[in-house]
C-alpha cells in the first residue's frame, strides 16, 4: 500500500468486526433517533438538518447516520478544536463543549455542534458529536462574519451533566428564535447520551480493547476499499469548474476550479486555481471545504464501504490560503454549505465524467436552495422566523433519468412540509408543483426542478436566500443539455409577477442572493428550482420515453419535437414515420 497510514494486522474474527462495524453506525443512528424525536425545531424535526457522529480516541470517525454529508468531515475538525481548547485529559465524564465558529472547525453559524468524550471505566473510549442547524443564531448576509450572527469558540456547555445556564440565556440573546433554543440544546445533549450509552454497551459485551480494535480494522477496512476503487480510475489529471453565480455583493461569477491527479491508489484534489475570497458570504471555511471534497468522491468511490476517515487517507489536499474555498478571518461564511459545497460536487463530478463516464452522473441543481423568512401574524403583530429548503432535479444516470426534486447532496434533508408551516407561521402554502421541461434533455434526462409559493398573510420578509444556477441552469455530461434556470419572484396582491433574483422575462439579470427583501400582506415569495443536468444526447433517448414524459407533463410537445426529435400524434403517441424523418434529417 502507498497509502500514509500504515495498515495494522487484522486481529478481528469477521463476525465480531461485522457486529462492531454495524455498531458504531447504529450509535449514531440512535442519536439521529432522539436528536429528532426531542427537537423543538421544524428545521431539525420535519427538515432533519442535522448529522451525528462516532469518533476513535484520536478523533478519527468511525461512525456517522445518512443524514447531511457536508456535516460529517466537518466535524472531526470541530471535534479537534473542542479538544485543542479543553484537552482529553482535563475532561470528565458528561462535560460537553459547544462550538459554531467557522475559523475553529465550523461551517456557517447556524450550524451548532456538540462534542462529549465517552468514558468506559475511566479510559476514553470514544468521543460522540452532534451538529445540528439551529433556526437562527442572528445576523444576515454580511460583508465581515461579525455580522453573520452568534459565532461561539469552543465553550464548556455542560461540566459534569450541569448546564452552564449562563451561557444558555446569552445564546437566548442573540436569536430571533429562543423559544426553540433550550429545547434544540437538550435535544442534541440526549443524542450524545444516546450514542454513550450504546457504545458502553459494546464496551461492557466485547471489553473496551475488542471495540478499540475493531475502530482500527474498520478504518483500515474503508481505506483497502477506496484504495482498490481509485486504481480502477485509469491515472491521470482531470480538471472542471462550476461557479455561484455571483456572492450578492458583486455581478460576477465566483468559479471553483478543480484538478483531479490520479496515481495508483490516490487522489489529489487541487483547489489552486478558484477564485480568491469574496466580499460577500459565500467563502467556505477548510472544514467545510474538504468535508465537501470527500462526501463528492464519496459517491463513486466504493459508496458501498463503511462510511469513516479511512476513506480520507488515500486523498489528498490543495487548499490555498486566501482562496473563497480556504478564507481568512474575517471573511463571512454563511453560504458555505449551502452555496460553495454544491460547486465543489458539482466541480467534482464534471471532472470525474471525464475519466470515468459511464459511472458518473449529471450534476444536480447544485443547490439546497435555503431560505430564511420572517412572518409577522396579522391579528397579534407577533414575528415569527421560518426556514425551507426547496429542492431541485438530480442529473441524469449511465442507466437512468434523474430523480425529480431531491435535495441536493450535500444533505439528506428535507422540504418544510406546508401542514407544519401553516401550523405554526402566519403563511399559506399556494402551491410545491414539479416545473415542466425543467430537466436538463439527455439520453437520460435529469430530474425536475420545483415551483414553490408562500403566501405571507401579515407583512413578511426574505431575511437570506441563497441559490444559484440562475444564469445557465445545470450542466450535463457526455452529450447531456442544461436544465431550466432557478429563478425567484414577487406575487403583488394584484396577481403580477416581479422577478426579484435571476433572469427576468425582459433579460435582466438580478443578483440570486437575496437579503432583507420585504413582502406587504397578502403578497407571495415563489421559488422555482432548477432540474438536473441531462446524461447523453437528448437524440439518442427512446421515442416512447420521450413521450411517456409528455404524457406526464415533465416534457412539452415542443421540447420534445425541437430537443428530443420526436414527433407525437394529437393522442401523444410516437409518429415513428415522422421521428424518423426528423431524426434523420
Amino acid at each position: 500500500m502507498t497509502a500514509v497510514h500504515a495498515q495494522t494486522e487484522r486481529r478481528l474474527d469477521p463476525i465480531t468486526f461485522e457486529v462492531l462495524r454495524h455498531g458504531f453506525e447504529y450509535a449514531s443512528e440512535r442519536m439521529s433517533q432522539v436528536l429528532q424525536k426531542a427537537s423543538f425545531s421544524p428545521i431539525i424535526y420535519d427538515m432533519v438538518d442535522y448529522s451525528n457522529a462516532i469518533f476513535d480516541p484520536d478523533v478519527e470517525l468511525i461512525g456517522q447516520t445518512a443524514n447531511c454529508p457536508v456535516h460529517i468531515a466537518a466535524m472531526h475538525f470541530s471535534a479537534r478544536a473542542s479538544l485543542a481548547r479543553f484537552p482529553l485529559a482535563e475532561l470528565r465524564p458528561e462535560d460537553i463543549v459547544i462550538l459554531n465558529d467557522p475559523y475553529q472547525g465550523g461551517t456557517h453559524t447556524p450550524d451548532v455542534t456538540l462534542t462529549m468524550p465517552i468514558f468506559h471505566e475511566g479510559e476514553l473510549l470514544a468521543i460522540a458529536v452532534s451538529r445540528a442547524h439551529w433556526t437562527d443564531v442572528g445576523g444576515n448576509l454580511d460583508t465581515h462574519i461579525g455580522g453573520e450572527g452568534l459565532r461561539l469558540p469552543p465553550l464548556m456547555l455542560a461540566r459534569e451533566g450541569t448546564l452552564n445556564s449562563e451561557l444558555v440565556q446569552i445564546i437566548k440573546n442573540c436569536t430571533r428564535t429562543p423559544q426553540y433554543v433550550e429545547g434544540d440544546i437538550q435535544a442534541q445533549i440526549g443524542a450524545l447520551r444516546a450514542g454513550r450509552d450504546e457504545m458502553l454497551r459494546l464496551a461492557d459485551k466485547y471489553g473496551a480493547d475488542v471495540v478499540k480494535e475493531g475502530m482500527r480494522e474498520v478504518l483500515d477496512y474503508t481505506q483497502r476499499m477506496t484504495a482498490a476503487a481509485i486504481r480502477r480510475i485509469p491515472n491521470g489529471v482531470y480538471e472542471a469548474e462550476d461557479y455561484v453565480d455571483s456572492d450578492g455583493f458583486s455581478d460576477d461569477p465566483v468559479y471553483v476550479r478543480v484538478k483531479l491527479i490520479v496515481h495508483d491508489e490516490r487522489i489529489e484534489v487541487d483547489l489552486s486555481g478558484s477564485d480568491r475570497a469574496t466580499v460577500g458570504p459565500i467563502n467556505s471555511p477548510y472544514a467545510n471545504t474538504a468535508s465537501a471534497i470527500y462526501y463528492s468522491l464519496k459517491f463513486f468511490l466504493s459508496p458501498d464501504a463503511p462510511p469513516n476517515a479511512g476513506l480520507y487517507r488515500q486523498i489528498d489536499l490543495q487548499i490555498p490560503e486566501g482562496s473563497w474555498l480556504n478564507p481568512r478571518w474575517p471573511s463571512p461564511t454563511f453560504g458555505c454549505t449551502t452555496a460553495a459545497s454544491s460547486k465543489i460536487t458539482a466541480a467534482i463530478w464534471l471532472a470525474l465524467a471525464k475519466a470515468i463516464p459511464e459511472q458518473v452522473i449529471a450534476p444536480t441543481c447544485s443547490e439546497c436552495n435555503w431560505f430564511v423568512a420572517s412572518a409577522s401574524d396579522p391579528e397579534t403583530g407577533e414575528v415569527h422566523v421560518l426556514s425551507d429548503l426547496p429542492a431541485g432535479g438530480w442529473g441524469g444516470t449511465p442507466f437512468n433519468d434523474g430523480m425529480h426534486v431531491t435535495m441536493d447532496p450535500l444533505g439528506n434533508c428535507q422540504n418544510l412540509p406546508a401542514e407544519t408551516a401553516e401550523l405554526l407561521f402566519p403563511v399559506r402554502y399556494r402551491s410545491y408543483e414539479m416545473i415542466t421541461d425543467s430537466a436538463g434533455p439527455g439520453k437520460h434526462r435529469g430530474g425536475a426542478g420545483v415551483r414553490l409559493e408562500v403566501e405571507f398573510l401579515g407583512r413578511g420578509q426574505i431575511i437570506t436566500m441563497e441559490t444559484s444556477r440562475t444564469r445557465e441552469g445545470s450542466p450535463g455530461v457526455n452529450g447531456g443539455g442544461h436544465s431550466r434556470r432557478q429563478r425567484q419572484l414577487r406575487r403583488t396582491t394584484d396577481g403580477g409577477l416581479e422577478t426579484i433574483g435571476g433572469l427576468a422575462d425582459d433579460g435582466t439579470w438580478l443578483p440570486q442572493m437575496l437579503g432583507n427583501v420585504g413582502f406587504k400582506p397578502g403578497e407571495s415569495f415563489i421559488f422555482e428550482s432548477a432540474g438536473g443536468g441531462g446524461w447523453g444526447n437528448a437524440r439518442d433517448r427512446a421515442p416512447e420515453l420521450v413521450a411517456q414524459d409528455v404524457r406526464n407533463e415533465l416534457v412539452t410537445r415542443e421540447q420534445a419535437e425541437a430537443v428530443y426529435r420526436v414527433v407525437l400524434s394529437d393522442a401523444l403517441d410516437v409518429d415513428e414515420d415522422a421521428t424518423a424523418t426528423l431524426r434523420h434529417a
